[in-house]
């Protein structure tokens, strides 16, 4: 009898991967629905607005001449004539293009890593070590030689988008695995399932959680690894955000150097909303957040 009930909480456990619908959001009235959305936008805008003033009493202090830091009065200009050009949008296009190309070369090679490192043992004692080192080591320090390795070429920004983010995307996903209730591991043995269906229906649903976090920093490591590339790998001058901000300093344009930095946080804050989103959504399925 005790078996028993072991398995049925076990294999209740199991059904609680299930993707399941959320509740409550359909019963929201469009007033509820505005005030959270306020609730969430105003600390935000407060921080922008508190941003944008002091850096202008900055400006106004006289701690470096307006050509050289100019103020949000005139560089917030610059911007919005920067995002109305065809060359502006190519130059996201192309830099997104690489950013995503390289992040899904490092998601692959991250998470076979991470299956090999949690499913055999003698291998994490083997590199368990170097993979938490190379997360530490700074992505610019790898540009020498993958220049040597592959020239001026994109290829030269892939490999060091994929040494930097793979990393942490490996062990993202091991700690996930590493903390999979021991009830799951039983139910699905159980239910029978082995080889790839362990992994496919159990192991990854359920390390999910903390693999995301893992994505997350993985991005992280891209996008810097990525704008570290653009500036120090000029490919026939190709139209990029790193090549705009290149371009910018060459001419001592402090204007619109500054605005292309802004450009880089903008599209590094939306990307961290995306995942703060995946991570809410996979809190509130697994019932561990409101």
């Amino acid at each position: 009898m005790p078996e028993t009930r072991d398995e049925d909480t076990a294999v209740r456990g199991l059904d609680a991967l299930e993707l399941q619908p959320r509740r409550g959001t359909t019963d929201r009235s469009p007033g509820q629905v505005l005030a959270r959305a306020w609730a969430v936008t105003w600390p935000k805008l407060a921080a922008l607005t508190l941003v944008l003033v002091a850096w202008q009493v900055v400006v106004w202090s006289g701690w470096r001449s307006e050509w050289v830091f100019p103020g949000p009065d005139r560089v917030l200009p610059t911007l919005f004539h920067e995002i109305t050009t065809p060359e502006f949008w190519e130059a996201v296009r192309v830099t997104m293009r690489r950013a995503f190309t390289g992040f899904a070369l490092a998601l692959a090679v991250g998470v076979v890593i991470g299956l090999a490192v949690s499913r055999f043992g003698p291998l994490r004692v083997a590199i368990g070590s170097l993979i938490t080192g190379l997360q530490t080591m700074p992505s610019i320090v790898w540009f020498p030689f993958a220049m040597l390795l592959y020239g001026i070429s994109e290829s030269a920004i892939m490999f060091v988008i994929v040494l930097g983010a793979a990393p942490s995307i490996a062990g993202g996903l091991t700690s996930g695995i590493d903390y999979v209730q021991p009830s799951l591991l039983r139910a699905g043995k159980a239910m029978g399932l082995r080889g790839v269906q362990h992994y496919s229906l159990l192991i990854i649903p359920a390390a999910l959680p903390m693999f995301v976090t893992g994505l997350k920093q993985g991005w992280a490591f891209a996008w810097r690894s990525l704008m570290a590339g653009e500036l120090l790998v000029i490919i026939n001058q190709q139209n990029s955000i790193g090549w705009a901000l290149s371009q910018a300093r060459q001419l001592n344009d402090a204007e619109r150097l500054l605005a292309y930095v802004i450009i880089v946080l903008a599209i590094g804050v939306l990307i961290d909303l995306f995942f703060n989103w995946a991570d809410r959504s996979l809190r509130r399925k697994w019932g561990i957040a409101r």
